[in-house]
């Protein structure tokens, strides 16, 4: 019995790896680094594989979003646009569309998701906006444990959680569509936009914006670039400066910002590109209220790319608050944790971000954000 053309170029594949490791005996094609045309095929259903099952996984995380938060949200996934992709992006995966003009000149449609809070919304008085962009170079909004979400919504905020360029689970395109540091920054800004036009229920004037880890990049970028779109922004363990980053990180990480349809280049040949997509680097344009936070054990954003944000900060002489927390337990993720110390950072921020926005409902005490964060703490 014949065996099934996958299976045999998997055989096949083994076949040549073996080869490979044996240079004495292998074939002058594999000596020159060609790879035969199946196996490229091969490696490209593999990369089209992984993007089907970020599809996969991103439906089943809006789905316990769903049954999580419906209770005391509206929960709509809204289509918009931001800038479009530009004549110089020439990726392979718009010519493949066969509609490569038309895709680098339109607009980018993206989706966002708003979440509006049941209680305060049957008021039909104005409610302030957060923009929560999500975590991740590649990775999508996602609510976790679901407590910061409910926490928010019990003060009467209506969320908007951009699923900006380059976020996964809607296919191999989008995700090369990444423009990190660039126009993905622009596509949470048409997000608030957005909000704020077609939602009558949102008061233009109380806009904040907050987000954990490259959505603190947002957060902070956000603020630079439009300074009047904000009243007051919150970075937790925000990914700060991209040429110290690609100093600590892997030869795999720095590899995934050099892709062609990434930034495109190292850091060592494109330093003004990376600054140029660097918080630390445009702290000076800093015009809004602001909270960062870091973490001595932060095994994802080192600590000492936040320090220097604060550093650049303060030498430009900006009025902002900052705490730099000793060795939390949860590292990156120590503020979004369950434990008391994590809920006592994250009642500090609700704070600092409901002195400018003034929610219908702020949080004010541990009891009270624990009543509305979990189901048993607090009763």
């Amino acid at each position: 019995m014949r065996p099934k053309p996958f299976v045999a170029r998997l055989a096949a594949l083994g076949a040549l790896t073996a080869a490979l490791a044996a240079p004495a005996t292998a074939p002058a094609a594999a000596q020159d680094g060609d790879a035969p045309a199946w196996a490229e095929e091969l490696g490209r259903a593999v990369a089209n594989q992984r993007h089907a099952f970020d599809t996969s996984q991103r439906l089943t995380r809006e789905v316990l979003m769903r049954q999580t938060l419906g209770d005391i949200a509206h929960i709509e996934r809204i289509r918009l646009t931001g800038p479009a992709l530009g004549a110089d992006y020439t990726n392979d995966w718009i010519e493949e569309a066969g509609a490569g003009a038309f895709v680098r000149e339109n607009p980018l449609v993206f989706w966002a998701y708003v979440f509006v809070p049941k209680e305060a919304a049957a008021s039909a008085k104005k409610l302030p906006l957060l923009l929560y962009p999500h975590g991740g170079v590649h990775s999508n909004f996602r609510i976790d444990g679901g407590h910061i979400m409910r926490e928010l919504l019990a003060q009467g905020y209506v969320i908007a959680a951009p699923e900006y360029r380059g976020s996964t689970g809607y296919g191999r395109g989008f995700y090369e569509s990444i423009d990190y540091g660039g126009k993905e920054i622009a596509d949470t800004k048409a997000t608030r936009d957005f909000v704020v036009e077609n939602y009558s229920i949102v008061d233009a004037d109380r806009v904040g914006i907050m987000g954990h880890s490259h959505g603190g990049l947002h957060t902070l970028m956000n603020l630079f670039e439009y300074p009047d779109a904000y009243k007051v922004g919150f970075a937790d363990v925000p990914v700060s400066d991209l040429i110290a980053r690609m100093g600590y990180k892997t030869d795999g990480y720095r590899a995934l910002y050099s892709a062609n349809y990434h930034i495109g280049k190292t850091a060592y040949a494109a330093t003004e590109e990376y600054k140029r997509r660097s918080p630390a680097w445009n702290a000076h344009k800093l015009e809004t209220p602001l909270l960062v936070y870091t973490n001595t054990n932060d095994e994802d954003v080192n600590v000492l790319e936040v320090e220097h944000l604060i550093k650049a900060l303060k030498a430009a002489d900006k009025k902002f608050e900052y705490k730099v927390f000793e060795d939390i337990p949860g590292g990156h993720k120590h503020a979004r944790m369950d434990h008391k110390t994590a809920r006592e950072a994250r009642l500090r921020a609700y704070k600092f971000l409901a002195d400018r926005l003034d929610p219908p409902k702020p949080l004010t005490s541990l009891k009270a954000l624990e009543k509305a964060g979990y189901l048993f703490h607090g009763r």
